[in-house]
C-alpha cells in the first residue's frame, strides 16, 4: 500500500458536473481528491481486505442470530421493545440484504482490523462505484498509469446482480431519502439507476412526502401504494418517528431489512468481540459499563476509541490514550449510550489517515473505496481517494 502523486485529470472537474457528482466540492472544501492515489498489490488486496471483509460479514450474521436471542444484548443495543418482533420476523424469514461498508485500518502490513460496520445507510457509493472507476479508465487512457493497472470494484455490477437477485423483472421499487442533502439524493438516484439497470421500476420519492393509506401501507405523495423500498434512513431514527407503529402492518419490503438494525449499531463490536475475541480482524470492545472489568481494563490500558451507539460520520466520538484526549467537534451523539473499543493507530501517509472502505454486496465483499483526513477521525468532508491495483 502506497500514497503516491499522480496529479489530477485537467477536466475532472468538467466530468463530474456532466455525470452529476454534485458534491465533489462540499462547504467548500475539495471532498473528491486525485491528486495523490493509493496503489494496492492484488495479493493484498484479495488476502488482506477482500477475504477477511467476506468472513467479517459471515461473522456478523451470527452476531445478529446471537442478540436476537438476548434481550440484555437486545436492550444493551437501544432496540425500541415494539420493534423487536418484527425485526426477529425479517431476520427468521430470511428478508434479502443490499449492502453494506466495512470501515477497516489497514496499513497494508499486519491483518485489516475492523473499526465499524455501515451495514444500513452506508453512502459513498457513486464515488466508489462510477466515478472512481472512470478515473482509472482516463488515467490508463492517458498514460498516467501503466496499462493493465487495475481497481477492486465489481460494486456496479454486483448491485445490478443483487437486484435482480432480490426482485422478480418489472418489480416497481421506491427509492426513499431526503433531497436536500446532496450526497444522499445522489446515492438514492445511483441505486435508482442500477435498478432500472436491473429490470425494475424506480420512483423517486422525497421522506417528507411519504404518507400511509387507509389499509395502513405507506404511499408516496401521488398515491402510489410502496410495496418495495429502498430507503437512505436509518432503522434507529425509523423505529423512532411518527410512522414507527406503522411499519409492522405496512406489508413493505425495506432495503436494507429491519434485521439489519442491529449491524448499523456500534454495540455489534462488543457482540462480536464476545463471540470472536481474539480474531485477527477485530478489535477488543466493550459496552461502556463494563470497562472496569479486569480483561477490559487490560485490552484497552493502551487507549480506546468511545463511540456512541449511533453515531455517524465521526460526530461524537473521543479517542483517549496515555497522552490525551482527541474530541470530534460535532457532538450531536453525545447523549447516547456508547462502547469502548481499543484504540488502533490508524496508518499515517504524508501526514494523512486513510481508511479503507471495504463494499459488501449482498454476502461479499465485492469493491473498496478510501477516504482520508489529517485528524485521526474520519467526518462528513474526509476526502475521498481513488485507488488503483498494479499491473
Amino acid at each position: 500500500m502506497q500514497r503516491i502523486a499522480t496529479g489530477a485529470r485537467p477536466d475532472f472537474e468538467e466530468k463530474a458536473r456532466e455525470a452529476g457528482f454534485t458534491f465533489h466540492h462540499m462547504h467548500g472544501e475539495p471532498y473528491w481528491d486525485e491528486d495523490t492515489v493509493y496503489a494496492f498489490d492484488l495479493d493484498e488486496v484479495e488476502t488482506m481486505i477482500e477475504d477477511p471483509a467476506t468472513e467479517l460479514h459471515g461473522m456478523c450474521r451470527e452476531a445478529v442470530d446471537h442478540v436476537l436471542r438476548s434481550d440484555d444484548l437486545m436492550d444493551r443495543l437501544a432496540i425500541p421493545e415494539a420493534a423487536r418482533p418484527m425485526i426477529a420476523a425479517s431476520w427468521e424469514a430470511g428478508e434479502p440484504e443490499l449492502y453494506g461498508r466495512f470501515d477497516l485500518a489497514h496499513d497494508g502490513e499486519g491483518p485489516a482490523k475492523l473499526l465499524e460496520y455501515n451495514a444500513d445507510t452506508p453512502t459513498a457509493l457513486y464515488e466508489s462505484a462510477a466515478f472512481q472507476w472512470q478515473w482509472l479508465e482516463d488515467m490508463v487512457g492517458a498514460g498516467a498509469l501503466p496499462e493493465g493497472s487495475d481497481q477492486f470494484n465489481g460494486l456496479h455490477e454486483a448491485l445490478v446482480a443483487r437486484l435482480a437477485e432480490i426482485f422478480a423483472p418489472d418489480t416497481d421499487l421506491h427509492f426513499a431519502c431526503f433531497p436536500d442533502d446532496p450526497e444522499d439524493y445522489a446515492t438514492t438516484e445511483y441505486m435508482a439507476w442500477a435498478a432500472r439497470e436491473a429490470g425494475l421500476g424506480a420512483h423517486f420519492v422525497p421522506i417528507p412526502e411519504i404518507g400511509l393509506t387507509e389499509a395502513g401501507q405507506f404511499a408516496d405523495g401521488e398515491g402510489r401504494v410502496i410495496g418495495a423500498m429502498f430507503k437512505l434512513y436509518p432503522w434507529e431514527d425509523m423505529l423512532r418517528d411518527d410512522f414507527a407503529e406503522a411499519l409492522p402492518q405496512a406489508r413493505c419490503q425495506f432495503l436494507e431489512p429491519p434485521w439489519k438494525a442491529i449491524l448499523s449499531n456500534k454495540g455489534i463490536l462488543p457482540v462480536l468481540w464476545r463471540l470472536f475475541e481474539g480474531h485477527p480482524n477485530l478489535l477488543p470492545a466493550y459496552f461502556e459499563d463494563e470497562a472496569t472489568q479486569p480483561a477490559a481494563r487490560t485490552a484497552l490500558s493502551d487507549g480506546h476509541v468511545r463511540k456512541p451507539l449511533f453515531s455517524r460520520e465521526g460526530s461524537s466520538i473521543d479517542i483517549v490514550t496515555p497522552q490525551g484526549r482527541e474530541r470530534a467537534p460535532d457532538r450531536s451523539y453525545d447523549g447516547h449510550p456508547a462502547i469502548l473499543q481499543a484504540y488502533h493507530p490508524l496508518p499515517v501517509f504524508d501526514g494523512m489517515h486513510p481508511v479503507v472502505g471495504a463494499w459488501i454486496v449482498g454476502e461479499t465483499c465485492v469493491a473498496m473505496g478510501l477516504r482520508e483526513d489529517r485528524g485521526r477521525i474520519t467526518r462528513d468532508l474526509s476526502r475521498f481517494k481513488p485507488h488503483f491495483i498494479r499491473a
